[in-house]
């Protein structure tokens, strides 16, 4: 199997937590899709990144049971591990910039593989959630402080790949920030953290930080 990296991406401010990001450097040495979709199902990341072309920032996204032309927490990964101006993925050209700590890209909301946004009364409630059923992916939310744009977020893949729960969502947080055409701070998972911030045209910033395991 090739070599490759692992990081955690959208880090709580303690630097733990995270999800965790498979990244194959030399994507060039396993360009036939199946290869690359077997070797995604083995490492059983959420996803796993295959860097095309580094330069350019060309990269191909698979989870443990299928290809997808865009995803948030990888592109948040490779544009930190990268250090490129943009990212190349099937659905488009993702902007990529890094500010300090956080490691941000801009993609369209249009972008983002359907996701179910269920929102709960209470951060509380959202805690208690039991995994679903299969078949559906739920994005449950809540708000922990509305005013100041506080959010207390689960991912729930719903895929039947092994992946019950997503530590951390950046499309998913895209979608959100979107439909709420606002700014958030988002709390997901065990305590990981998004950032994100509307921009004009359907475009969207998510934004937080990368370590490298």
């Amino acid at each position: 199997m090739n070599e490759y990296d692992v990081l955690s991406v959208f880090c709580g401010p303690d630097g733990r937590h995270g999800n965790e990001l498979g990244v194959v450097r030399d994507g060039s040495r396993t360009p036939d899709p199946d290869e690359r979709q077997r070797i995604a199902a083995k490492l059983g990341f959420s996803e796993t990144v295959f860097v095309d072309d580094p330069e350019r920032g060309a990269i191909d996204i698979y989870t443990p049971s299928t290809r997808l032309p865009f995803a948030g927490y990888p592109c948040v990964g490779a544009a930190w591990l990268l250090d490129v101006p943009e990212l190349v993925v099937p659905a488009g050209v993702v902007g990529a910039r890094l500010d300090g700590e956080f490691s941000w890209i801009e993609a369209r909301a249009d972008w983002a593989p359907p996701r179910t946004l269920r929102q709960y009364a209470s951060a509380a409630e959202v805690d208690a959630l039991a995994v679903p059923p299969e078949g559906e992916w739920i994005y449950a939310w809540a708000w922990e402080d509305e005013a100041a744009g506080r959010v207390r977020a689960r991912g729930f893949p719903g895929r039947g790949d092994g992946i019950t729960e997503d530590e951390a969502t950046g499309a998913a947080a895209l979608l959100l920030t979107a439909r709420l055409d606002r700014a958030l701070n988002i709390r997901q998972g065990k305590g990981s953290q998004l950032l994100t911030a509307p921009q004009p045209e359907g475009w969207v910033e998510v934004g937080g930080r990368v370590r490298l395991l």
